[in-house]
């Protein structure tokens, strides 16, 4: 299992960078999302349910994205969200924003990557911690880019 936890101030108001994780903005975070549709309740709520198609070079995976909580509270904004990728990864993600004043946000980027089966556990093993860390720190960057684009 890969598990990670990083923050950074962003210089933007909570609000802008938390309009960042709606339905409508999802793909400005996350560009290999190619489709992300509502299938259950609202963007919301506990529970919704999205189905999203994700482009990795020429493969595409489609798969069930579950939010587990979700807050939106004045200087709090947190989204959870779970799905397994490829039958064989069960990612958690946890985003959570905290309002330091009007124009600065600590945006704290949390997950978890557990091998569902042997092939997964395996894949797991054999990738480095060093290129997670990668991915994890060019996704924080993303979002600190377009929520001073908002």
């Amino acid at each position: 299992m890969i598990q990670w936890k990083e923050e950074i101030i962003i210089e933007a108001n909570i609000e802008k960078v938390w309009s960042l994780f709606s339905d409508e903005n999802i793909k400005r975070i996350m560009p290999k999302v190619e489709e992300h549709h509502l299938i259950e309740k609202r963007e919301d709520e506990v529970g919704a349910k999205h189905k999203q198609t994700y482009r990795e070079g020429k493969r595409l995976e489609t798969y069930i994205v579950e939010t587990l909580a979700y807050e939106d509270l004045l200087d709090k904004k947190l989204k959870k969200i779970s799905f397994v990728l490829g039958k064989a990864f069960e990612i958690t993600l946890t985003f959570t924003l905290l309002k330091i004043d009007d124009t600065h946000t600590k945006f704290i980027y949390e997950g978890q990557n557990k091998g569902v089966n042997f092939v997964g556990r395996a894949m797991l093993k054999l990738g480095s911690e060093k290129s997670n860390l990668k991915v994890v720190n060019e996704f924080m960057e993303r979002v600190n880019k377009e929520a001073l684009e908002v």
